[in-house]
């Protein structure tokens, strides 16, 4: 287990034991966590004791606290019971969920639905489903200490947001590790990203209303033997995630990969593509295809790449004859890249890279902002768009299978039908076998899942 300190251990320990405080509501095992929210005041934090937790928290408050109460090894257990979807869903901002053992969900363990501000730290999180920490479209967040596993897409996904860091965590034995995805102005540092299909990528999706992925910096990370068998939804954008892949860079602008230890990912230790890569998504001409401006600095590369692309693997005999590995192969049509030391590497493509000018992002500790920004003030006129946005843009693409089928489909299923829509929307079923079920969504009210019915189906791209 990484990341939780003996001192943190023994803070959160005397927070049981001593009297309460105001503005502090404590929840004991058989009790409910979602009533201790419901009853919750900005600014309050929510202590929970040991204890096995078998629902769903929904926070739409702002300033709310989620903290587990970890006494000799025993931790507050959220159980999905593999019948549940989602265990911590929120949308308001200033959220910390922190000190949580979450296992056996469907959905997903932690997602953001358009929360800014948020902290997720110090949470274990096992086979919790499609995502295992999901925030999507939000602002200023941080991303630390957690260990994940068993996540059938990504285990830390960062979707659609800005200024956001993930720092320290562990994550095994999912389909991807860490994926910065349509995200701007993100840091990847310090974590120990092992026996995964794919360990970190930072891509752009097509079709999502966020158009961009850039500024983001990989550095001092662990990404070892990511050579796990791929078991994502069939046709969604992971599955064509290739195993034994150690960094991604596809169609994201100004990444730079700096001082990790990347070692035996059998299929490239660092691969860059555009999104002509994957042949069955369709593309976005709002999305500019090439990742641009890469940077890769002072990496430690062995063992990578013995079962690279074939002609990856030909590219290199013909310089080297006999070499068995590749550490990094540029597949793209991207510009303005740069390497250091490009005789450091077994690489291939990289015969337009520059000499990297600068040689370090030390000066750079953190992306997150010194003050919080503001809370999303939603206008009445303005909530089925924003709900589209923070809840289902992230498995529904405009054009771009993912978790569920693109909103092109959906229009055409549903057009002129957004009463029949929003009643799926709060009661799903189990519709294509090609898809999983949708988590129901019944927790939104009536009135905005009307509006993002209402929305979804007449929005173009």
């Amino acid at each position: 287990m990484m990341g939780i300190s003996t001192g943190t251990l023994l803070l959160v320990a005397l927070l049981a034991v001593h009297a309460v405080m105001a503005g502090e509501l404590v929840v004991k095992a058989g009790e409910s966590i979602q009533d201790a929210v419901s009853a919750a005041k900005s600014g309050d934090t929510i202590l929970i004791e040991p204890g096995t937790y078998k629902e769903t928290v929904y926070i739409d408050k702002n300033n709310i606290s989620l903290r587990g109460v970890v006494v000799s090894g025993n931790w507050p257990t959220l159980e999905g019971e593999k019948i549940r979807n989602d265990a911590v869903l929120y949308s308001g901002s200033g959220i910390t969920i922190e000190n949580l053992k979450i296992v056996n969900y469907k959905g997903n363990g932690i997602m953001g639905q358009a929360g800014n501000n948020f902290v997720i730290r110090n949470n274990w999180i096992i086979d919790a489903g499609v995502y295992g920490i999901f925030p999507e479209f939000g602002k200023n967040g941080l991303i630390e200490h957690n260990v994940l596993s068993g996540i059938e897409d990504a285990a830390i996904y960062v979707g659609m947001c800005d200024n956001v860091d993930v720092l320290h965590n562990e994550v095994f034995d999912s389909v991807a590790g860490i994926e910065i995805e349509n995200t701007r102005h993100s840091i990847v540092d310090g974590n120990y990203v092992h026996d995964n299909t794919g360990g970190i990528l930072a891509f752009i999706t097509p079709g999502l209303p966020i158009k961009t992925n850039y500024d983001v910096i990989i550095r001092n990370n662990f990404v070892v033997n990511n050579n796990h068998e791929n078991f994502a939804i069939p046709g969604s954008i992971v599955s064509y995630v290739a195993k034994g892949t150690g960094i991604t860079i596809m169609a994201a602008d100004d990444v730079v990969v700096e001082n990790n230890i990347i070692t035996n990912n059998e299929y490239i230790g660092i691969g860059i593509a555009g999104l002509e890569f994957i042949a069955g998504v369709r593309s976005d001409p709002e999305s500019e295809p090439n990742p641009d401006r890469v940077k890769i600095l002072n990496n430690l590369m062995w063992g990578n790449g013995e079962n690279a692309l074939p002609e990856v693997k030909a590219a290199v005999q013909a310089m080297m004859p006999g070499e068995r590995y590749v550490d990094i192969a540029d597949i793209s049509k991207g510009t303005g890249s740069c390497i250091l030391e490009k005789d450091r590497y077994v690489s291939v493509g990289l015969d337009r890279y520059s000499t990297c000018k600068m040689t370090s992002t030390a000066d750079t500790l953190t992306y997150t902002l010194p003050e919080p920004v503001e809370i999303r003030e939603i206008a009445a006129d303005e909530k089925g768009k924003a709900a589209y946005y923070g809840i289902c843009a992230g498995c529904h693409a405009y054009s771009v299978k993912m978790i569920g089928p693109p909103t092109m489909a959906i229009q055409a299923m549903y057009q002129g039908r957004p009463e029949a829509l929003a009643a799926y929307i709060a009661a799903p079923s189990k519709v294509r076998e090609d898809y999983p079920e949708m988590p129901p969504q019944n927790y939104i009210s009536e009135d905005v899942r009307l509006a993002v019915a209402q929305f979804m189906l007449q929005v173009e791209k």
